[in-house]
C-alpha cells in the first residue's frame, strides 16, 4: 500500500477553472457544489470574490484552512504611486475606468475618502501600519475548525465590497489557497476566477498560469442573459491557446445558474412556443423547466457552429443554488442540477481511484513476474540470449522512435518557417491595432492604456473595452495559425491523430507482440515484468509530455517578449505632453528593427525545446529499461510460490478493464 499511497502523493490533481462575469453566481455554485453555503463571499449581497481562489481538500484532518500570499512591499509602493497618479489626471483625455480602480483599491484599504489623500498622507495614516504587516509577512496561515468562523476570517482578505471601507485587503493579496474537508475534493482542486472586468485583473499572470493547468473549465452565466451573452464566448476564444495548445482542458461545463428567476406569466407570454400546450399547474417549475431547455438547445447549437468543438467536450448545465438550499421554493432537488455536478466530481474522483487501483497491481505483478522469472531453472546461457536479446530491441525501438520525432521536426519546421515569414511581412499592421487601435466610441484615456501596458512587458487587461491587450501574442499570432493544426496534431488534448507524441510513446515496446509464450515459462515472465516497466515509464512521460508542450507552444510567445522587453521598459518612462505618440514610436521602432531576428529566435527556440524533449523521452526510456534488464541479470534467486499470485492479479486487472 506504501507504493499506491506514493503514487496518490505525486500524482497530479485535476484542475477546474471557474469563470464568468461578476454577479453570476460563480461563488455561490461552488459554495453549493461543495455544500458550504457561506464559504466563498456571494454577489447577492454587493460583496464578490476579488482574488483568484484555490479551493482544493483537506485530506489529513477536518480543519479549514488559508494560506494567503501578498504581494511584494515593492510592488505595492509601485502600484499606490501609479494610482494616486491615476487619480491626479484632470485631463479631458482621462481614464474613467482606471479612475475607478484606484478609488477602489485606496477606499478597501484606507477607508472612505482616503482617495482624496496624497502619497505622505497615506504612508502616515494609521491603517499603513497594518498593511505593511501583512506585506512584510508574505504569506499568512489560517486555520478553524469551525467553518463559519473560518469563513469570516478569510472574507477580508478575499472579498470586495463597498461596505465597511478600510478593512479589506485583496488590493494587496496575490492569491489564496483553500484546503476544506470534504471527499469531493480528494483529488480534485477549484480554482475560482474573479468575474471578468474586475479590478485584480493585473493579476493576469497568475489566472493565465492558472488555466494552462486546467484539465476543466466551467463557465458560469446568469440564464436570464446566457443564450444571447457573447461574453462567456469571448473569453473562452481568447483564452482558449492557454487552455489547449498550451494547458490541457478536455471539456467546457457551460452552466446556467439562477434558473429559479423567472417571472411565469412573461414568460409563457414572451417565450413558450405557441404551438404548444400552456401549463395549468405548477406554473413556475413549468417555465422554469421549459427555459432550461430551450437554454441548453441554444447553447448546443452555438457550440456545434464553432471551432471549440474540434478542441474541447461540451457538457450544460441549468442549476440553482438558492433553491438547492432553500427547500421550500419550487424546484425539486434534482431540478437544480447541483447533485448532476457532484456526480461529476465524484465520477472523476472514482476514475482517478480507479487508476490508482490499476497501477498498484501492474506495479504489484511485475515484481511477480520479475521473481518468477529468476526462479527458472533455464540455463545462464540462455538467461544471457534473452537479456541481450532485449538490448537489442531497445536499440531498434529507440532508432525507430527517432525517426518518428525526425519526421514530426520536419512538419513543424516547416510551419514555422512558413509563420516567420507571414510575421515579418505582416507584425507591424498586426501591432497596430494594440499600438495605435481605432478606440471605442467615448472611451478615451489611452495613453494610460498604452502606458499600462508597456509597464506589465506588454499585456494590460483594459476594463474599459472589456478585452485584453496582448502585444506579444498578437506578435507571435501568425506563427501560432501557422503552427496551430500540426501542434494539435503532434500534442493533442484528448482524441488520436495517428502521429502523436503520446502515442509515439505508446507504441513503443521492446517486447515483441507477435512472440506468445507458455504462461509457466521464464520467458512469459520476463515479458510480464518488461511490459509493466514499460507502462510506468509510459505513464511517467505521457504526464510530462503535457507539461513540456505547453513551454514549447509558449516559447513563440516569451521569446518575443524577451526581445521587446527593454523597448517596453524605454516607452514605459515617457511623462508629459506628446508621450503617448513617443512610446507609440518606441514600439513600432522596436518591432521594425527585431522582426528579422526576433521571429526566428522562436522558431529555433520551438525546435529546439522539441528536440529536448525528444531527447528527454528516449533517456528515459533507455536508462529505465535498461535498468530493468539488469535487475532480470542481478536479482538473486528467491524461493517463494507465486504463480497463484500472478494469476490473482491478472483476473483482477481483467475486471477492472471490464
Amino acid at each position: 500500500m506504501d507504493m499506491m499511497n506514493k503514487s496518490n502523493t505525486n500524482r497530479k490533481k485535476v484542475t477546474i477553472e471557474i469563470f464568468g462575469r461578476s454577479g453570476e453566481g460563480k461563488s455561490s455554485l461552488l459554495n453549493a457544489v461543495l455544500g458550504e453555503r457561506y464559504l466563498l463571499p456571494s454577489g447577492s449581497s454587493g460583496a464578490c470574490t476579488a482574488i483568484t481562489t484555490q479551493v482544493e481538500g483537506n485530506l489529513s484532518d477536518l480543519d479549514y484552512t488559508a494560506e494567503i500570499e501578498f504581494i511584494s512591499e515593492q510592488e505595492w509602493d509601485s502600484q499606490l504611486r501609479d494610482l494616486l497618479l491615476d487619480l491626479s489626471d484632470k485631463t479631458e483625455d482621462k481614464n474613467d475606468d482606471m479612475t475607478k480602480i484606484a478609488i477602489e483599491k485606496i477606499t478597501a484599504l484606507y477607508g472612505a475618502n482616503a482617495y482624496k489623500k496624497t502619497l505622505e498622507e497615506l504612508k502616515k495614516d494609521a491603517k499603513s501600519a497594518k498593511i505593511a504587516e501583512l506585506l512584510l509577512m508574505k504569506k499568512k496561515e489560517i486555520s478553524n475548525a469551525n467553518s463559519s468562523n473560518f469563513a469570516k476570517e478569510i472574507s477580508k482578505f478575499i472579498q470586495h465590497s463597498r461596505s465597511n471601507p478600510g478593512n479589506w485587503y485583496w488590493p494587496i493579496v496575490k492569491s489564496v489557497s483553500i484546503k476544506i474537508p470534504n471527499p469531493l475534493l480528494e483529488h480534485i482542486v477549484f480554482v475560482d476566477i474573479p468575474g471578468t472586468g474586475d479590478c485584480n485583473k493585473t493579476r493576469d499572470s497568475l489566472w493565465k498560469s492558472k488555466l494552462g493547468e486546467c484539465s476543466m473549465v466551467w463557465i458560469i452565466s446568469a440564464i436570464n442573459r446566457g443564450t444571447t451573452d457573447e461574453d462567456p464566448w469571448e473569453i473562452l476564444k481568447h483564452c482558449v491557446c492557454y487552455m489547449t495548445q498550451a494547458g490541457e482542458c478536455k471539456s467546457i461545463n457551460f452552466i446556467f445558474t439562477k434558473t429559479d428567476d423567472i417571472d411565469p406569466e412573461e414568460y409563457i407570454r414572451n417565450e413558450w412556443p405557441s404551438e404548444e400546450e400552456k401549463p395549468d399547474k405548477y406554473l413556475k417549475t413549468a417555465c422554469i423547466r421549459k427555459r432550461n431547455i430551450c437554454s441548453k438547445e441554444t447553447v448546443r447549437e452555438s457550440f456545434e457552429n464553432s471551432k471549440l468543438k474540434k478542441k474541447m467536450a461540451l457538457n450544460i448545465f441549468t442549476v440553482s443554488t438558492r433553491a438547492f438550499f432553500d427547500k421550500t421554493l419550487c424546484l425539486e432537488h434534482s431540478d437544480t442540477e447541483i447533485p448532476k455536478l457532484q456526480d461529476v466530481l465524484k465520477n472523476l474522483n472514482n476514475s482517478i481511484n480507479k487508476d490508482l487501483a490499476r497501477y498498484y497491481v501492474n506495479e504489484a505483478k511485475g515484481i511477480l513476474s520479475l521473481i518468477k522469472s529468476v526462479q527458472s531453472e533455464t540455463g545462464n546461457v540462455v538467461q544471457t540470449g534473452v537479456h541481450n536479446k532485449l538490448e537489442q530491441n531497445l536499440c531498434k525501438a529507440l532508432e525507430k522512435l527517432g525517426w518518428q520525432f525526425d519526421m514530426l521536426c520536419c512538419v513543424l519546421e516547416k510551419c514555422l518557417s512558413d509563420g516567420v515569414e507571414e510575421s515579418e511581412r505582416l507584425c507591424l499592421t498586426s501591432a497596430c491595432s494594440i499600438i495605435s487601435p481605432n478606440l471605442p466610441h467615448g472611451k478615451g484615456g489611452f495613453h494610460k492604456i498604452l502606458k499600462a501596458l508597456c509597464k506589465n512587458d506588454g499585456y494590460h487587461w483594459s476594463n474599459a473595452w472589456g478585452i485584453d491587450l496582448d502585444l506579444n501574442m498578437v506578435l507571435a499570432q501568425h506563427m501560432h495559425k501557422n503552427i496551430e493544426e500540426e501542434f494539435d496534431s503532434i500534442f493533442p488534448v484528448h482524441y488520436k491523430t495517428g502521429k502523436s507524441v503520446q502515442e509515439q510513446i505508446e507504441k513503443f515496446s521492446i517486447i515483441q507482440s507477435d512472440c506468445e509464450h507458455p504462461r509457466a515459462s521464464m520467458f512469459y515472465h520476463i515479458d510480464n515484468f518488461i511490459k509493466r516497466e514499460e507502462i510506468k515509464l509510459k505513464m511517467e512521460l505521457k504526464r510530462q509530455v503535457i507539461e513540456r508542450k505547453k513551454e514549447i507552444y509558449l516559447s513563440i510567445t516569451n521569446t518575443i517578449k524577451d526581445a521587446m522587453v527593454p523597448s517596453y521598459a524605454k516607452a514605459a518612462k515617457f511623462q508629459g505632453t506628446g508621450s503617448m505618440k513617443k512610446m507609440q514610436n518606441t514600439l513600432t521602432e522596436a518591432i521594425e528593427n527585431l522582426k528579422h531576428d526576433m521571429f526566428k529566435q522562436a522558431k529555433a527556440e520551438v525546435l529546439r525545446k522539441f528536440r529536448d524533449l525528444e531527447q528527454h523521452i528516449k533517456d528515459t526510456l533507455e536508462s529505465g529499461l535498461q535498468r530493468a534488464i539488469l535487475l532480470l541479470s542481478e536479482t538473486d534467486k528467491i524461493k517463494l510460490d507465486v504463480l497463484e499470485d500472478i494469476k490473482e492479479l491478472e483476473n483482477l486487472l481483467q475486471q477492472m478493464c471490464d
